[in-house]
């Protein structure tokens, strides 16, 4: 597929708008919000990632309840393009998103990314915690995860065109975290991803896989992150390959900043599972970043 600058141009505008509001919403500290929360629960594993991503894939974490996530997600293009593309700066895949919590177990989120030109929504609920208080021991914390994705490329596929349901696809996964120290948090997540329309060299429409993920808490606000995607080999298809990629989690204020490097392009669960086409040995490395900034609603 052809990258262009153009999404990158267009979305100019929205960081300025972020960066705007980051001086106006900047005295509303996370980590004033996650204080209160320990008083509140006492005893419960809170904030063992500082987002709801790991890098690209889900965390372990929910919004709270009224809290609205204005998510912008961009992949620069691959290093390994040369100088005539500045090394991949010179094209962009973005994906915009709102992700909106329920309740303090429940979060649900929309978004388009350019990539494929692809919609996606998604419902993420908790479904245990960690726990060490008079209510018992529990060693993790359990969160559910499912989306719906819908590409609407138009690719001249007599196939997909006959039958748009062709163009839908669907992931499931269950995160199963711990966080072992204030520094220290790892999960592991089992996934699913299941595609109406095979491609060349898939096995099955379903994609098995194990994802791991993975903080070091720096400082107050600056984490070191690795998430790693390892698909089964009975369900791998061998044109792809598996996601792995390293960042910095940097929090300022209301927003949480996260630097990256990965050699998966897409942006959500369908693409970077089970259709990575990229390797690290070969070069093949997008260099990335996610800002999310959250927004209250709802009074307590």
């Amino acid at each position: 597929m052809r990258l262009t600058s153009e999404a990158g141009r267009r979305v100019l505008p929205l960081y300025f708008v972020i960066s705007v509001t980051t001086l106006a919403y900047g005295q509303e500290d996370l980590l004033a919000k996650l204080g209160k929360t320990l008083e509140k629960d006492p005893g419960y594993a809170t904030a063992t990632f500082k987002s709801t991503r790991v890098i690209n894939s889900q965390s372990i974490e929910t919004l709270s309840k009224g809290n609205l996530d204005f998510r912008i997600s961009h992949r620069f293009g691959r290093i390994n393009s040369g100088s005539y593309n500045f090394f991949g700066l010179d094209q962009a895949t973005i994906r915009l998103a709102l992700e909106y919590g329920l309740t303090n177990s429940i979060m649900v989120g929309v978004g388009r990314s350019s990539f494929q030109k692809t919609f996606d929504g998604f419902i993420k609920a908790k479904v245990l915690r960690q726990r060490k208080n008079e209510n018992g021991l529990f060693p993790v914390s359990i969160t559910w995860f499912s989306n719906t994705a819908v590409s609407t490329l138009k690719n001249g596929d007599v196939t997909v065109d006959g039958n748009s349901l062709y163009r839908y696809s669907f992931a499931h996964q269950l995160i199963i975290a711990r966080k072992f120290t204030s520094a220290l948090s790892l999960q592991v997540a089992p996934i699913l991803i299941h595609q109406n329309l095979k491609e060349p060299g898939d096995k099955s429409n379903d994609t098995y896989a194990i994802g791991f993920g993975g903080r070091i808490k720096m400082t107050k606000r600056v984490s070191i992150n690795a998430d790693y995607i390892y698909r089964l080999p009975d369900y791998q298809n061998k044109l792809y390959y598996n996601s792995a990629s390293m960042g910095v989690d940097i929090e300022t204020g209301g927003h949480v900043f996260q630097l990256h490097l990965t050699n998966s392009q897409g942006m959500i669960e369908q693409m970077f599972v089970s259709r990575t086409d990229g390797q690290w040995s070969a070069g093949d490395i997008y260099y990335g970043f996610n800002i999310s900034r959250q927004f209250k609603l709802r009074k307590k």
